[in-house]
């Protein structure tokens, strides 16, 4: 018998049997590089504090990391670069005027509770940064709802406190609103730029915009969560924005404003805390997209878009296994007919 050939033999592995050449250092390195555009137009707007804020935030992340797998004697992954990405979110959603310590309690909250003692990376239920963000605001309201005029002066340290677009429009209209931006072109202007009050990587759609379609482009996230976060989002905002009036409501304001564009590509597209079958995510989008315009509109916060992650992380699981796609080739059982008795 002849022996087999060496390109003749049959190799059985496990699934998945689809290779490829990504890898999660890669994915995470590339989704912090998205993630740049919106650092440095946060950087521009607000001046080197918002800098030190963000990089005391990823330091923090990073080292809180190290120390809990070093001391527990884990393989260290810190250089896998999604402790890095976890403060880079967390740095983006705090306002420049923190002082320095809320960086170092949030990142704790982050890696530690919301991340590590979960199981680490891909065990966590939750968004960690936002987890962060929420505990914070929880803890220290005043001190998280101080927001800065944005200064286009990279050195300076003290910035005019002022509103974000979204309280003024909560608590005083949308005439109020174009009134103090000129006219609603100088609004828009102003909110696709970033030359507006609110958390450091929030504020500039466009920056915003140009790393979300990267990503789109080298295909790590899919259009099915964004897309359709942004577009209930949008489709509320026109129904019932506008006080007293149906179908007036200004869907722009409310897209380019806030966290929504921050939370629709790079929060709630996060792959361990959305739901990885496409139907269920764009039924995970529609449900973000939903409670965030029910916060913004009809909550006592301005803002609803880290609220409304964090509920639908919940339903993830649940979403799944409810468009759990079918077995390839498999034959639902057939019951056998009963005789007669």
């Amino acid at each position: 018998m002849e022996p087999v050939k060496k390109e003749h033999e049959l190799i059985v592995s496990v699934s998945p049997h689809i290779k490829s050449e990504e890898s999660t250092s890669r994915i995470m390195w590339t989704v912090n590089l998205s993630l740049l555009p919106a650092t440095l137009a946060g950087v521009y707007f607000f001046g080197m504090r918002a800098a030190i804020t963000i990089a005391l935030c990823i330091i923090a992340s990073m080292l809180s990391e190290y120390i809990y797998q070093k001391a527990l004697k884990k393989k260290i992954m810190v250089n896998d670069g999604s402790a890095f990405l976890t403060g880079l979110l967390l740095g983006l959603n705090l306002p420049a005027s923190v002082p320095f310590y809320i960086p170092l309690v949030g990142s704790f909250v982050a890696i530690i509770i919301t991340k590590q003692l979960f199981g680490g990376l891909g065990f966590n239920v939750f968004n960690p940064a936002l987890i962060g963000r929420a505990f914070l605001l929880i803890s220290f309201p005043r001190l998280m709802t101080i927001w800065t005029e944005p200064t286009a002066a990279i050195l300076t340290m003290d910035a005019k406190t002022t509103a974000t677009p979204l309280g003024i429009l909560k608590e005083e209209g949308l005439v109020k609103l174009i009134e103090i931006f000129g006219d609603k072109m100088g609004l828009y202007q102003h909110l696709l730029t970033g030359n507006t009050a609110g958390s450091i990587g929030e504020t500039s759609a466009i920056a915003l915009i140009i790393g979300g379609l990267f990503l789109l482009f080298r295909g790590y996230i899919t259009w099915h969560i964004p897309m359709s976060f942004i577009g209930t989002s949008a489709v509320i905002a026109w129904i019932f924005g506008a006080k007293g009036e149906l179908f007036a409501g200004d869907p722009l304001i409310h897209l380019m404003s806030g966290g929504m564009l921050l939370g629709a590509f790079f929060m709630a597209t996060d792959y361990v805390t959305c739901p990885t079958v496409k139907k269920g995510q764009i039924l995970f989008g529609v449900g973000c997209g939903f409670l965030t315009m029910l916060i913004r509109l009809k909550g006592g916060y301005p803002e609803g878009v880290m609220f409304a992650i964090l509920i639908m992380n919940c339903f993830a699981p649940l979403i799944d296994r409810s468009f759990k796609t079918k077995i390839f080739g498999a034959v639902k059982p057939v019951k056998a007919k009963e005789g007669p008795k």
